[in-house]
C-alpha cells in the first residue's frame, strides 16, 4: 500500500495516539478513517457567501474575498460587486459574465456579495433525449434528485442549438433585486458548445438560496456566457452532484449588518428567475 510522510502539530499527535491506545486500534487505521471520512465530506459539501434574502434587499457590497471562495470548491456560481455580471465558476476558474453576453476571465483577487460553490465530481452521469426547451432539461433532471430535501449541483455539456440567456449590469448598492432585474441583457447563442453549471434547491431554503434549478451558461471556448432562460438541444451529458452540507459564511461587515432582512424573499426570487 502507499504511504504518506506528513508533519503534524503535537496536540493531534497526542490525541491520535490517545484514540488509538483507547480504542486498542492501530494509528494507520484512525488516519485512513479519519482522512477517508473527511474526504468523502467535500464531495457533498456546498459553501455559500452571504443569502438570498440579502440579494433580495439589494446588499450588493462584496464582503468575502474570491481566493478565499477559490479554497471551498472549483464549480459554482454567483455574481459581482453592485450585480456587475453573472458569475459562472468551472473547472476552477471564475467567470464574469457582462450585460452583453461577453466574457472576463477574472484571476485577481475581488470582494463577492453572494456565491455558491462545491467540488464537482459527478455521483452520476447520464444522457437526455432531445432538448427542446428549459422545460424538457428539467424535466430530465428531476427523476436524478433522490430526494426533494437535499441540494444538488448539475453539471450539464454539449452542443447547443439555441441558448437564450441575461446578465444584469451594475446597480447602485441598496436597488431592490426586482427593480435590478429589469436592467439587463438578453441575448442568443446558436449551435454553440459548453456547460451549464447549475445548483438546484429545496423550496424551504429560500431565505438562503435560490430555489429550484438555477443554471448559468458558458460556451467551451469561454467568451459567452449568461444565466440561463431557455435552450435547445439535440442531446446533453448531465453530471449530477448530491450535496448534503451547508457552509455558509455571513459577512460580518458593511450594509449586511443593518439590512432588514425579515421580509419572506420568495416571491421576488421567483420573479427574478
Amino acid at each position: 500500500m502507499p504511504t504518506l510522510s506528513i508533519v503534524i502539530p503535537a496536540s493531534v499527535d497526542a490525541g491520535l495516539r490517545a484514540t488509538t491506545k483507547r480504542r486498542g486500534t492501530s494509528l494507520d487505521s484512525i488516519v485512513v478513517a479519519a482522512l477517508s471520512d473527511y474526504l468523502d465530506s467535500e464531495l457533498h459539501r456546498m459553501y455559500q457567501i452571504s443569502t438570498s434574502s440579502a440579494l433580495v434587499e439589494g446588499v450588493y457590497s462584496g464582503s468575502i474575498s474570491s481566493r478565499l471562495l477559490m479554497e471551498h470548491g472549483d464549480f459554482g456560481l454567483g455574481t459581482f460587486e453592485n450585480l456587475d455580471g453573472e458569475m459562472v465558476v468551472v473547472d476552477g476558474a471564475i467567470y464574469q459574465v457582462q450585460s452583453n453576453g461577453t466574457v472576463i476571465h477574472r484571476q485577481d483577487d475581488f470582494p463577492i456579495p453572494f456565491a455558491v460553490i462545491t467540488r464537482f465530481q459527478g455521483d452520476e452521469v447520464f444522457e437526455t433525449e432531445p432538448i427542446g426547451c428549459l422545460s424538457d432539461l428539467v424535466l430530465a433532471c428531476d427523476p436524478h434528485r433522490e430526494s426533494p430535501n437535499l441540494f444538488y449541483a448539475f453539471r450539464v455539456d454539449g452542443l447547443f442549438e439555441r441558448v437564450h440567456a441575461r446578465a444584469v449590469s451594475g446597480v447602485a448598492t441598496g436597488t431592490r433585486l426586482v427593480d435590478a432585474a429589469k436592467k439587463q441583457g438578453e441575448f442568443e447563442f446558436s449551435n454553440i458548445e459548453g456547460t451549464l453549471v447549475c445548483i438546484w434547491s429545496p423550496s424551504y431554503s429560500s431565505a438562503f438560496n435560490i430555489p429550484g434549478y438555477h443554471f448559468h451558461f458558458i460556451s467551451k471556448d469561454r467568451t459567452k456566457g449568461g444565466h440561463l432562460l431557455d435552450l435547445k438541444a439535440p442531446t446533453l451529458q448531465v453530471g449530477i452532484q448530491m450535496l448534503c452540507e451547508y457552509d455558509v459564511r455571513l459577512p460580518d461587515e458593511g450594509t449586511f449588518l443593518t439590512a432588514d432582512l425579515s421580509r419572506d424573499p420568495a416571491s421576488d426570487l421567483a420573479k427574478t428567475e
